[in-house]
Parts: C-alpha cells; structure tokens; sequence
C-alpha cells in the first residue's frame, strides 16, 4: 500500500510547487502615487499578466479618476509593456533577460484624493501556458492533458532548481569577493593606524628632544 501512495504524494507535491508560479494579488492604490510588483523569472520563460480596476460602484460607469498608467521593465531598465490611462489591459512576451522583472502602476493625481483597487493576475512557466488551447489543438483528451501539464511542471521545477543552484554560487562568489576585499581593508586600516602611531611617536620625541626634556 506504501508503494502505491507515493506517486500520488508525488503529483500532490509537484502540483503544490507549480502553484506557486502563478501569482494573483488585489492592492489599494492612492491617487498620485505608484505601486510596483517584482518577479524574478529565469530566461527563455514565458509570463502573461492581466490587471484591471475594480469598479467601486456596481452597475455604474467606472469614475475618471479610476484609471491607471502601467509599465512592466526588466531589472536593465528595458520596457516591455506601456499602457496609459486604462482600467484594464494584459501583457505577455517570452523572457530574454534573467532577473527581477517589476510591474509598476502608477495613478494620476485627483482633487479630491482617490483609492484605487486593482486586480492583478501575474503567471509565468508552466501556469502561463494556454492548456485549453493546448487541449484543442492536440485533440488530447483530460488524462493526456493532465499529464503533458504534469511534464510540463516536473520541467519547470528542474530548471528551477538548477536556476537557483546557479543564483546560489553567483551569491557565494559575490561574498568570496566581499570577504577578500574586507580583509585587504582591514589590513589597510591597520597599516594606516601603525604609521599614523609611529610617525606621533617620532613627532613627540623629536618635539622633546628639541625642547631638551629627554
């Protein structure tokens, strides 16, 4: 019976992990202010995003104050998606550049003060994938899509899991060459501090020595 229930625990695992790549938030955002989102995606990954304002009044045309300007860059400044003044829009695009990608939402200034709500859905990897559609042009059925996403998955969290391996000796590195160039330092500052005392020391006795005092 053991034997059985470990692919199960398995599926339950990896599906648990794959849920975490996607990422659906809702934030308040003030009038003439700015709210950014970070995500840190690995190269050659797809990511989709969907945002939209929520309309504080039911069956009521959204006010103009709800509208907001959005811009989606990568940590080297490049823009990959701009929208201005919209209550709702979606991004998507194939990474090419490794890192922190930042989603910022910016609101426009209101007399009087506004509060924006926004519904923001961000997914990338596997839960950025369109299975539907996936579904229908295979022409497979539930079973056969169930396992293709679980592939899928399984392939994400393997290059995941290199990605970070990868991150993690970029990180030891970076401290290596913290830690030499802190003891250089230290060695400097020391050497520093025995000149500067010694050169005291020969000020004092060549001052006590004109002085005839020694």
């Amino acid at each position: 019976m053991v034997i059985h229930r470990h692919p199960v625990v398995s599926v339950l695992l990896i599906l648990g992990l794959a849920s975490n790549i996607g990422h659906s938030l809702r934030f308040d955002l003030q009038s003439g202010r700015t709210k950014c989102i970070s995500e840190d995606i690995k190269s050659n990954s797809m990511t989709v995003g969907k945002y939209s304002i929520v309309n504080p009044n039911e069956g009521h045309p959204l006010p103009e104050s709800h509208r907001v300007t959005v811009r989606v860059t990568s940590k080297y400044g490049n823009s990959y998606h701009q929208m201005d003044q919209v209550e709702s829009g979606q991004f998507g695009f194939q990474v090419v550049e490794e890192g922190d990608y930042m989603a910022c939402f910016w609101a426009s200034e209101h007399n009087p003060p506004a509060t924006i709500t926004v519904d923001f859905d961000w997914k990338t990897g596997v839960a950025a994938k369109d299975w539907t559609n996936v579904a229908k042009k295979g022409s497979i059925d539930t079973m056969e899509l169930e396992l293709k996403k679980l592939y899928e998955t399984v392939t994400s969290i393997h290059d995941e899991m290199f990605y970070l391996r990868e991150r993690e000796e970029q990180m030891q590195e970076l401290n290596r060459t913290t830690n030499s160039r802190m003891a250089w330092l230290s060695f400097l500052s020391l050497f520093v501090c025995l000149s500067v005392a010694g050169l005291q020391l020969w000020h004092l006795k060549t001052f006590f020595e004109k002085k005839k005092i020694i």
